[in-house]
């Protein structure tokens, strides 16, 4: 007799998930319609510009940070904002049945990404499309390695999908405030409805209105209204185009009423707009702030990591700044940035997507002055800031007792030994070893002082300039870029600690160094010779002659 019973319960099983091609579309003006025709699930990533994606009579809005997955056998049409030219990542999602053996009566469940029939459209997913840049950047794997972190990356992709799937689910029957509001953030340049707005939340048309006021402080026609004005300081503060040209690009009929609703916000007209009135300004990072306080203007509110600032003789003295940490929700920094009557935010894209923000987030607060990091220099921005609140002439005064102050004090490190040596910065982070260039301390060394860099340094800085920020090296290249004296900067750790430098001191690499050999090394403290802006360059540029000036 056979005494075995099988289970009540039998087992169920999800496909395989597989990244079947990956590719980088652009569409511009001259090219403005990519057309798409998969047998497969597509997952089309905006990573920047804005546009269209139309499929049938269907018609979709674009924007970065947009997410679209478009089941198989969709015929779609991908066309570009003639003035927002269109990035994206197009993802070919596929799936196949687990090929081990399994139970014959196992289930093989649906995909939750690849069986939904519908498109479905994620307004803002920054994460996702990141996610999906990394795929595209690391498309081929040069290491086992690598081919299983994008594995790894490839199901965060899928997971954060199914995610927001089963949220859009769980919420489909309450109000999707957050989801009307974003969209407003990124169409006000376009005809917008209240009936739209509201049907985009999934609630009535009154009953939206009361649910807006409640969450944001302003009717849907006023936070529309300060979305525009703001984008019309934007392009004023820039110089872009006529009041005419302005008013049709932030979404108003003509410059008349662009008038009239500038002067209803701001009580003045778009002609007399004056930037050098304006007294509260936010900036995110402790740089900015920095060339805001030179200019003797004391920024408002500091977004940043901690609450230092630099503080220098014949600086004015901060009195009343507010810090936020760069970790609080958007909701926090727009609350705090309203509480303030900010009038102007500057900042750095770079910095904006390091924290998950964007202009069209926090354009209802204030006008956005993006001023670029990586790709200028110190002088630059301090000018481009000063340009932006009318302050070019106290720059420039600034500027030119900066390079007599320069003139005087390479006069008197040309006189030293150092003149003629070969000066290497070498940063020691706990996860990597750099050797610096033009920026940070590597500016007063190399264009202030005019100090001799490693030849491999002085090669990227002929063609990079300023924007040749470091190198990263190994520590068996040491060799390779040691010059006569070394001048060594250890960042610590999390925990504060630097032990992670014994590492690279106590190698032979290191020990065999001639500048090691000598005791031509100079440990810099982190606080002192790291951070990038006019006021610390200057303190740099007087620490450096005190260093190399009784080098005789």
């Amino acid at each position: 007799m056979n005494n075995f019973v099988d289970s009540e319960w039998a087992e169920s099983r999800f496909p395989l998930y597989t990244a079947d091609n990956i590719h980088s579309l652009y569409s511009t003006s001259n090219l403005p319609m990519y057309t798409i025709n998969e047998k497969l699930t597509v997952l089309i990533a905006i990573a920047g510009g804005k546009g269209i994606l139309k499929v049938g009579d269907q018609t979709y809005e674009l924007a970065e940070g947009s997410v679209l997955l478009l089941p198989a056998y969709s015929d779609a049409t991908l066309i570009a904002n003639r003035q927002h030219s269109l990035h994206t990542y197009k993802l070919v999602i596929g799936t196949r049945e687990q090929t081990k053996r399994v139970p014959s009566d196992a289930m093989t469940r649906k995909s939750e990404v690849t069986s939904n029939p519908s498109i479905q459209l994620f307004p803002y997913e920054p994460s996702i499309v990141a996610d999906v840049e990394e795929l595209y950047v690391h498309r081929s794997p040069d290491s086992e390695a690598r081919h299983v972190r994008n594995q790894i990356v490839f199901h965060q992709v899928l997971l954060q999908l199914i995610e927001r799937q089963e949220s859009k689910h769980a919420a489909s029957e309450q109000p999707s405030m957050e989801r009307s509001i974003t969209y407003l953030e990124n169409h006000y340049g376009e005809k917008i409805t209240s009936e739209r707005l509201a049907e985009i939340a999934g609630v009535s048309r009154s009953h939206y209105s009361i649910l807006f006021k409640q969450l944001t402080g302003f009717s849907p026609n006023e936070y529309l209204s300060r979305l525009r004005v703001h984008r019309a300081k934007e392009l004023l503060i820039n110089g872009s185009g006529t009041l005419r040209e302005i008013a049709l690009e932030v979404g108003y009929k003509d410059e008349f009423y662009l008038s009239r609703r500038f002067k209803q916000q701001t009580g003045a007209s778009p002609s007399s707009y004056h930037r050098g009135s304006i007294k509260r300004v936010a900036v995110l990072l402790a740089p900015y702030a920095s060339h805001l306080l030179l200019l003797g203007l004391e920024p408002t509110v500091i977004i940043s990591d901690n609450n230092e600032y630099v503080n220098a003789t014949g600086l004015q003295q901060p009195e009343t700044i507010m810090f936020i940490n760069g970790d609080s929700s958007k909701e926090q920094m727009k609350s705090v940035l309203l509480d303030h009557n900010i009038e102007l935010i500057i900042a750095a894209s770079q910095h904006l997507n390091h924290y998950g923000l964007n202009a069209e987030l926090l354009r209802v607060v204030a006008p956005i002055s993006e001023i670029s990091w990586m790709d200028i220099g110190w002088k630059e921005q301090l000018r481009l800031i000063a340009q932006v609140i009318e302050r070019s002439d106290l720059a420039e005064r600034w500027l030119t007792e900066f390079e007599q102050e320069e003139q005087a004090s390479r006069s008197l490190v040309q006189q030293s030994r150092t003149a003629n040596e070969i000066i290497t910065i070498l940063v020691i982070k706990p996860e990597k070893l750099l050797v610096y260039g033009a920026r940070n301390v590597g500016y007063v060394m190399y264009q202030s002082l005019k100090l001799q860099p490693p030849a491999r340094i002085q090669m990227e800085i002929e063609k990079l300039g300023d924007q040749l920020h470091s190198i990263p090296i190994e520590i068996s290249e040491l060799a390779d870029y040691a010059g006569d004296r070394i001048l060594v900067i250890v960042f610590p750790d999390v925990k504060g600690s630097t032990a992670h430098s014994e590492a690279i001191f106590n190698s032979s690499y290191w020990e065999e160094l001639p500048a090691v050999r000598r005791n031509c090394v100079h440990h810099l403290d982190i606080d002192e010779w790291i951070p990038y802006n006019p006021v610390s360059i200057r303190l740099q540029l007087q620490r450096a002659v005190a260093l190399f000036a009784g080098n005789q």
